[in-house]
């Protein structure tokens, strides 16, 4: 007897269930940093499109003593015991495509206690991307190949970003230069068509720095490129 149409294979015409990742966000700076995150989320291309991510910057309204490394990673480890209790309740495994993540974004800028913050959110589980003197050095890439230190100045690595051919003017057409308070907001033209660059020239630089233990002495450095393929699973925009 002829088996009956659509009842050859019991899975046929059903689809795979789309699954949604929370992702919690917590960004040394005020401006620059959710700028970016807003940009990549809206324009960069997924990695898992079906998938929805649902990413939040946690610390937008925070005084700026709790936007240094140690307390940002302090306020990021309550959130991740929060996130991981309600992930756990929804029957959620680690090992799942939409386990939460927790991300601390921050810089050496001229902060105390980078290594205590990185080994506490290590023993923790967050996750951390982390720029060498700041995050201008990761927009920075988007234009240009840089390998020599900053030592650990942050305006030299923003000077550097404000004399690229063509930067001022994705303010505006009239625009011949940029103040320092203009230069935190991040203009799609900076970023638009570059990443694969900025990744590559990021992992040039990150390189040199495998095996030292201390995270003062990564100049120049970053790593967001992981934050944004592994967080908001993004690969390129």
């Amino acid at each position: 007897m002829a088996r009956d149409k659509g009842r050859d294979n019991p899975a046929r015409g059903k689809k795979a269930k789309a699954l949604r990742r929370e992702v919690y966000v917590y960004t040394e700076g005020e401006v620059t940093e959710p700028g970016f995150i807003t940009y990549v989320t809206e324009n960069g291309t997924r990695k898992e499109p079906r998938h929805e991510i649902v990413c939040k910057v946690e610390n937008l309204s925070a005084p700026t003593k709790r936007r240094k490394p140690l307390p940002l990673v302090e306020e990021a480890i309550k959130k991740w015991d929060e996130v991981q209790r309600a992930a756990k309740k929804a029957q959620i495994k680690p090992d799942d495509w939409n386990w939460p993540q927790v991300w601390c974004l921050f810089d050496r800028d001229m902060h105390e206690d980078i290594p205590t913050a990185f080994a506490r959110a290590k023993r923790a589980k967050l996750h951390v991307a982390y720029s060498h003197p700041c995050f201008e050095m990761w927009r920075l890439l988007h234009y240009q190949n840089y390998t020599s230190t900053f030592g650990g100045v942050c305006d030299s690595a923003a000077d550097r970003l404000k004399q690229q051919p063509g930067f001022a003017q994705t303010y505006g057409p009239t625009i011949r230069s940029v103040s320092k308070e203009l230069g935190k907001q991040v203009m799609p033209d900076q970023l638009r068509g570059r990443y694969e660059t900025a990744r590559r020239y990021a992992q040039g630089i990150s390189s040199r720095h495998d095996g030292r233990p201390d995270q003062n002495h990564w100049d120049p450095y970053t790593n967001m490129w992981t934050f944004v393929e592994d967080g908001l699973d993004v690969s390129d925009y």
